[in-house]
């Protein structure tokens, strides 16, 4: 929070909604607004938040998130890691001086051995900055990180967003690994997992983005149905809107894929491109997101000989984003699966017509098959070619489906809507904190009974890297979270461990690392 928001003290008038504006802290543990969709709900989310009339101070780690500028109330608080993952030197080893405490010794420990450190190292970090301003919020949200640190006490009511399970993305790198040596690799790497499903199960308060992710985080993360609610997001409808200036050009689909992981299905989407272009070889496709040097979707576009017909883009503004997918005369999102699919809406509300998979939350966003979209299979090429085909062949088609698309955004997915959903499940958590518990006294409180295996209170947590099967389920008690610096002795010299090496292939093909 700025100097200014802070000496400025509460706001006075009242919210959108009539009643006191909420003093927000909002976490995400990475922010990247260019890769994934964790950095692009933070942006959004949080101007929406303070278009209402809401403080909201975003409070993020590497890469750090980018806020829109020019609305009161708006700020952004940096809480570093060792960023052991930024580019271009992933799995670096950082220097003696850059080691602050136990927390930096665990991160580097746990990427050391394979793991993938952050949304347990940021929550802990969390942990510690919410209880030092006790009092500044009257409610936390917490963007998926699911760590331990965020159990217990944090000064105010905690709100956390699953946009879905990570399971299924550990669950699909896993059904593609072709060794027993890259299932361990993948394994190891989303070894965080585990924690995630603990933590969820402990929530009092789960936002989701779709009816899909609703189930699955009551499936795999064993989350009470009655504390998972959905707030479906949506599209910059301003931003992404028609633009009849914008030339179409000619056979050009556009895709998002922002890390070539089997989940997003760009390999099929190659595949179908193949197949269309022997009827239509004007067709190219054009892939906002980093291009792969090795991988299937590199030995796809090799074998097929469509290095001259797949372009990547990358690093791309706001506005030359949206005047890409408007020169396109089709979009297409080949997922295997999505949790909700933001360049799905943004491709409809901007007027281009879509074609999309039915994997996951898709079809809840693109709507109808042959009314707001065309919809195939998951894994299909030769699917995906035949609606390729179908809407490139067809101009009236595509003027009907690229109407009704932006209609359907307009209806039901809506930053807006967002943010005003989502601030009446922070009243009902402020609301139910005020509620004293069954069989209690109001105004007392009784500290709950340790679980089995939890950790004492008062009991020193070792500054060495924790391992996995150490960290109890239960909320770890404020004691037992030093906050002294690690003594030189505790700081390893080199990096050795080999699994780190095995572990870079899946790191830099892993959604976990935008």
């Amino acid at each position: 929070m700025t100097a200014e928001a802070r000496e400025a003290g509460p706001r006075t008038d009242p919210a959108a909604d009539g009643e006191r504006p909420l003093n927000i802290a909002l976490l995400t543990y990475k922010g990247n607004p260019f890769c994934g969709g964790q950095g692009v709900y933070v942006r959004h989310l949080s101007r929406e938040l303070a278009r209402l009339g809401h403080r909201v101070e975003v409070i993020g780690a590497q890469p750090y998130p980018v806020l829109d500028e020019g609305y009161d109330g708006l700020s952004l608080t940096e809480l570093p890691s060792l960023d052991l993952y930024r580019q271009p030197d992933p799995f670096r080893t950082p220097a003696r001086e850059e080691y602050r405490d136990w927390i930096d010794v665990l991160e580097v420990a746990t990427m050391w051995t394979g793991g993938f450190p952050e949304p347990l190292t940021f929550s802990l970090r969390a942990r510690r900055h919410l209880r030092a301003r006790r009092g500044e919020f009257d409610v936390v949200h917490d963007n998926q990180t699911l760590g331990y640190g965020l159990l217990g006490d944090l000064g105010a009511p905690l709100v956390t967003t699953i946009h879905h399970p990570i399971t299924v993305d550990r669950q699909l790198e896993l059904d593609a690994a072709e060794t027993w040596q890259r299932r361990l690799s993948v394994r190891r790497w989303y070894g965080f997992t585990r924690m995630q499903r603990r933590v969820a199960r402990r929530l009092p308060s789960v936002l989701t983005v779709s009816g899909t992710s609703r189930q699955e985080i009551v499936d795999h993360l064993g989350v009470r149905p009655e504390r998972v609610h959905v707030v479906h997001i949506g599209a910059d409808t301003d931003l992404f809107a028609p633009d009849p200036s914008v030339p179409r050009v000619p056979g050009r689909i556009v895709t998002t894929s922002s890390a070539d992981v089997p989940l997003k299905g760009l390999v099929f989407l190659v595949e179908a491109l193949a197949k269309l272009r022997t009827e239509q070889p004007g067709a190219h496709l054009v892939v906002v997101g980093k291009r792969p040097t090795e991988g299937p979707v590199a030995q796809a576009i090799e074998r097929y000989g469509l290095a001259h017909a797949v372009e990547f883009v990358k690093g791309v503004s706001d506005a030359e984003l949206v005047d890409l997918v408007r020169s396109a005369e089709v979009a297409c999102v080949p997922s295997l699966y999505e949790g909700f699919s933001l360049p799905a809406a943004e491709a409809m509300a901007t007027g281009t017509p879509l074609v999309a998979t039915t994997g996951g939350a898709i079809p809840e966003v693109a709507g109808p098959d042959g009314e707001t979209c065309l919809a195939v299979p998951p894994g299909d090429a030769g699917a995906l070619a035949a609606a390729l085909a179908r809407l490139l062949g067809d101009p009236e088609l595509r003027a009907r489906l690229g109407r009704a698309g932006r209609e359907r955004v307009l209806r039901r997915f809506t930053w807006a809507r967002a943010a005003q959903g989502t601030v009446e499940h922070y009243r009902e958590a402020l609301a139910r904190a005020a509620r004293p518990a069954p069989g209690r006294a109001p105004g007392r409180r009784t500290a709950p009974a340790a679980a089995p295996g939890a950790a004492t209170a008062g009991a020193a947590v070792p500054e060495a890297a924790v391992p996995e099967t150490a960290v109890p389920e239960a909320a770890v008690p404020e004691a037992a979270v030093p906050e002294a610096a690690v003594p030189e002795a505790a700081v390893p010299e080199a990096v050795t461990p080999q699994a780190a090496a095995a572990s870079e292939t899946v790191y830099s093909e892993s959604r976990a690392t935008c």
